[in-house]
């Protein structure tokens, strides 16, 4: 176990009696709310020091509510360091007046536009979606890329065409672990990391995985792979909580990383659970 404070770089909080969650509905064990408190339980003996909210779909036209919710939400709890928000980004250059507005929050340190969701897996390489994103340089602002395995491909030719954006990959880029599914996400991930301008988050991986059965073996091989991809300096650990719940718990998420990355060094280690986060996020 990790013995001193991380930084969790993914953390969902959410309230369905504020707002609407269409997601949720498919997912009843998630849709409730969700507190803070919530998280500090769920944390049990890790140290969280810093944390990074990120946007939980909740409709577009209340995004810049949420925004708002979690700054008050940080006033009462510093570790809050920073924000990832929605943003309509395929709006392209008409999107410029709410990155503005974004960008007028100081704890607003990027956005995420969800691409797994979408049904045409070239919604990535519209010209637009493209302006809006590169736009993000403009303003210092990251962006998390949150696909399936199955954009990888497509992904690959985005990522090319922003060179200029600090961008992240959700959740290793959700491959199949469940079924144990290398290829061609191994080779997907290779040509990804050859881009200097992308991190990886090392999150939610049980949850890919078969939730009630999983074993560290499983997890194993794409972990291995993408320390041999990114190195440790390009490697960020964050929780995915509370959709990490349905596999596994935050100590064990905590846990499971350690075990797979036994024999790193101490610096190589803080390098996962600190101080890439802050460099990324510019916490």
């Amino acid at each position: 176990m990790i013995d001193y404070p991380i930084v969790d770089t993914h953390l969902h909080l959410w309230d369905t009696k504020k707002f609407s969650y269409p997601w949720l509905d498919e997912i009843p064990a998630l849709n409730r709310p969700f507190s803070l408190n919530d998280y500090n339980r769920a944390c049990g003996s890790v140290k969280v020091g810093k944390m990074v909210f990120m946007q939980c779909e909740c409709l577009p036209s209340q995004y810049m509510q949420e925004v708002g919710w979690i700054t008050e939400l940080s006033k009462t709890d510093d570790r809050i360091s920073g924000i990832v928000s929605w943003a309509p980004l395929e709006k392209g250059e008409r999107v410029r007046p709410e990155i503005e507005m974004l960008k007028g929050n100081s704890l607003v340190k990027g956005l995420r536009r969800i691409i797994q969701g979408e049904p045409d897996l070239e919604f990535c390489l519209g010209s637009d979606f493209i302006r809006g994103v590169n736009m993000l340089a403009e303003y210092d602002l990251t962006f998390d890329i949150c696909i399936s395995y199955l954009h990888n491909k497509n992904v690959i030719k985005f990522i090319d065409q922003c060179p200029d954006v600090h961008m992240i990959l959700d959740h290793i880029g959700k491959p199949n672990i469940k079924d144990r599914v290398m290829n061609p996400w191994f080779d997907e991930i290779t040509e990804i990391s050859k881009f200097p301008n992308v991190y990886c988050k090392l999150s939610s991986l049980a949850t890919e995985a078969d939730h009630l059965n999983w074993t560290i073996d499983d997890i194993r091989p794409y972990v291995d792979h993408l320390v041999e991809c990114f190195g440790f300096e390009r490697l960020v650990f964050a929780t995915d909580w509370p959709v990490s719940s349905l596999a596994a718990s935050i100590p064990m998420c905590v846990n499971t990383l350690v075990t797979i990355l036994k024999g790193c060094s101490q610096a190589e280690l803080d390098r996962v659970f600190t101080r890439n986060a802050l460099d990324f996020y510019h916490i």
